[in-house]
């Protein structure tokens, strides 16, 4: 058979970057051809923390179906996994492929172009699944890789589908990581993002989070290495310490939900509002200049508006540098769903909008703060006049024109310092504008 051109479509999380990552090697290495158009298969790895996720799949099909009708369509990840009825009968969608066996996707798809499957779906219960695939995750751009350190989620929080979706936690020895790191900084990789769906959940044998960053720090070289989300209570003292290493980059993404201790009790969260506070102020004493984000939902379920209060009141007066904002969204198979009684979701919008505006006036405060200090930058794209980096401290950078452009261009993958010059809000991801020393 010739090769067969496919095209791997992402939603949601880091984790289904790295995820993306592994299917686009897994179908190369049974002689597959990833392109970036004009594909004869699509694979939609999908996501499904709300229920809108799962639409946007469903609209995704239909689009691509409609420009491309000869086109085969196969639809995995966590929307396959949970909302499965959603796509089984979708016109336009081929196959079916749960997370369950996201690893089986090369022969499935061997099997459907000979003509040799009687079934569209291919799913199994998911809390059976041991094993996380491992080799994905690399960016095309090759300066920052993903690396998943576990899968899975053991909290079962009241509005959360996630461990329907990708099981019970499960975690990848230290060795193995070390090892995988190891052979990415042999690639030339500067950074790497150690993601998961709860990495704080990391527990490999005897070895925990904290465990796994010494020994990355201390048998490795790369240049970079980085968190994703952690909760309140998962900042231990030891954890902290390990950021005096300046490779750990001073980035912080905690993910909250809310900053009052009724809602967080209703959401089965395992933290009230004074430990969030007290994260906040130990990332500020123990890391000076970090930069935090955070997730935060509004109008969950039977929040009151003293309630929402609560946490705007909490938040206002906390450190921390931008908020991700999402307006509560019923996910049906969730706890927090079958509630009678729910926020009307033109409240949810209002008190999304005033986080939002909280969110904005702080992180337009702290860009400007930024102005004359120098950054370590690493530059992941080039441009005709100019280039485009981010900062160990996680702030996106316009690196200014530079007069030698031959010198520029080979800039990218580098990690440069730049002096802020300045700040222009376009959008959160284009802030700080910047010279090279």
């Amino acid at each position: 058979m010739d090769p067969v051109n496919f095209q791997v479509h992402t939603f949601g999380c880091k984790v289904n970057t790295y995820d993306s990552g592994l299917v686009g090697k897994n179908l190369s290495r049974h002689g597959f051809m990833q392109v970036s158009s004009e594909a004869k298969v699509h694979v939609l790895n999908t996501c499904a923390v709300t229920a809108e996720a799962t639409k946007e799949a469903v609209k995704s099909v239909r689009r691509i179906k409609a420009k491309s009708p000869f086109s085969t369509i196969v639809v995995t990840g966590c929307a396959a996994q949970v909302d499965t009825d959603s796509f089984r009968e979708l016109p336009g969608v081929d196959l079916v492929v749960a997370n369950s066996h996201k690893g089986l996707l090369p022969e499935l798809l061997e099997q459907y172009f000979k003509g040799n499957l009687k079934d569209k779906v291919f799913k199994s219960n998911i809390f059976r699944k041991e094993d996380l695939e491992m080799g994905g995750g690399e960016e095309l751009s090759h300066t920052r890789s993903f690396l998943k350190i576990q899968d899975g989620c053991n909290s079962f929080c009241s509005f959360c589908i996630i461990p329907y979706a990708r099981g019970t936690s499960r975690s990848i020895s230290v060795a193995n990581l070390v090892e995988r790191i190891q052979s990415l900084e042999s690639q030339g990789f500067q950074e790497i993002v150690l993601t998961g769906v709860h990495i704080g959940d990391y527990e490999a044998g005897a070895d925990r989070l904290e465990d796994l960053l010494e020994r990355i720090l201390a048998k490795t070289k790369i240049p970079r290495i980085r968190l994703t989300s952690l909760e309140p209570i998962e900042l231990s003292q030891r954890l902290l310490d390990l950021y005096r290493n300046p490779r750990l980059c001073p980035h912080f993404h905690m993910s909250i939900q809310s900053a009052s201790t009724e809602v967080l009790k209703e959401m089965k969260r395992k933290y009230s509002q004074s430990q969030v506070i007290e994260s906040l102020h130990r990332i500020q004493e123990n890391v000076p200049g970090a930069f935090v984000g955070m997730d935060v939902i509004a109008g969950f379920s039977s929040e009151t508006e003293e309630q929402f209060l609560d946490t705007y009141e909490a938040l206002s007066k906390s450190p921390w540098t931008r908020l991700h904002v999402f307006p509560y969204s019923e996910r049906s198979g969730t706890k927090a769903a079958s509630l009678l009684e729910q926020v009307p979701k033109p409240i949810r919008a209002q008190w999304a909008q005033k986080l939002r505006e909280l969110s904005l006036s702080r992180f337009q405060s702290e860009a400007l703060l930024q102005k004359g200090k120098t950054k370590e930058v690493l530059v992941q794209k080039n441009k005709s006049k100019g280039g485009h980096g981010l900062s160990q401290d996680y702030w996106n950078i316009e690196i200014a024109d530079f007069s030698d452009l031959g010198l520029f261009q080979k800039l990218g993958n580098q990690i440069v310092k730049v002096e802020v010059t300045g700040f222009e809000m376009q959008n959160f991801e284009n802030s700080l504008q910047g010279r090279l020393i």
